[in-house]
């Protein structure tokens, strides 16, 4: 059954591939992109990631639920777009220069490129960035069930469930969803690179989701 905040949510969505798409926005946000990317990259992911979070939500509980936790978990998705910002040309870079040295297959080849920097990326950075994300998620929702009482890294260490961590979000999703996603990615222009993995933020968000209603 539809309620007002998929209305709401649909209509944000919306706006914001319009505003990608019609072609003097898109030159502003490109504009912006290229003198300020850390910036860029932090309201991005501050946005459409924690749209995807709304919708992962919306999907196991059946309502949007809008606290002020929200908003941290908005600024740590923000930080990791600017993490995404500097690794994306860290990690493509790199997977020329080891092509190029002949440590690894396919030189000059770009969608070879892509794919070697997609992968080692997803497979040495994402597993951290995940702990990163994982850790700070757990102290977001300690602070709110357990406002007095102390939060220490111990605790919040121990309520991970690391099998499924592991399995799950380091293995299935990073390879069989991030791999190929990133890969697609890398072949796009520079300039639009975060904002389309930002977007792929919102499906992540879904994946999790049906995830944690079937577990």
């Amino acid at each position: 059954m539809i309620k007002k905040g998929d209305v709401v949510w649909g209509g944000t969505l919306l706006l914001i591939v319009l505003l990608f798409l019609i072609p003097d926005s898109r030159s502003v946000i490109i504009a912006l992109t290229e003198s300020s990317p850390y910036i860029s990259g932090f309201v991005k992911f501050a946005i459409l990631a924690t749209m995807g979070d709304l919708m992962g939500n919306r999907i196991v509980t059946g309502t949007y639920v809008v606290t002020a936790d929200v908003f941290w978990r908005m600024i740590v998705w923000g930080v990791i777009g600017c993490m995404v910002t500097l690794v994306f040309p860290v990690y493509m870079g790199g997977a020329s220069v080891a092509q190029d040295g002949g440590l690894l297959p396919f030189a000059g080849v770009k969608p070879m490129q892509a794919f070697f920097g997609s992968a080692i990326m997803n497979l040495t950075f994402a597993p951290a960035m995940n702990t990163f994300h994982r850790v700070l998620d757990g102290v977001i929702s300690a602070r709110a069930e357990n406002r007095g009482q102390a939060i220490t890294l111990r605790k919040i260490l121990a309520g991970i469930d690391w099998q499924h961590f592991v399995v799950f979000n380091w293995l299935k999703v990073g390879i069989f969803f991030w791999i190929p996603v990133h890969t697609i990615v890398f072949l796009l222009p520079g300039n639009i690179q975060v904002m389309v993995a930002a977007f792929s933020s919102i499906a992540l968000g879904i994946i999790l989701s049906f995830a944690a209603r079937k577990q």
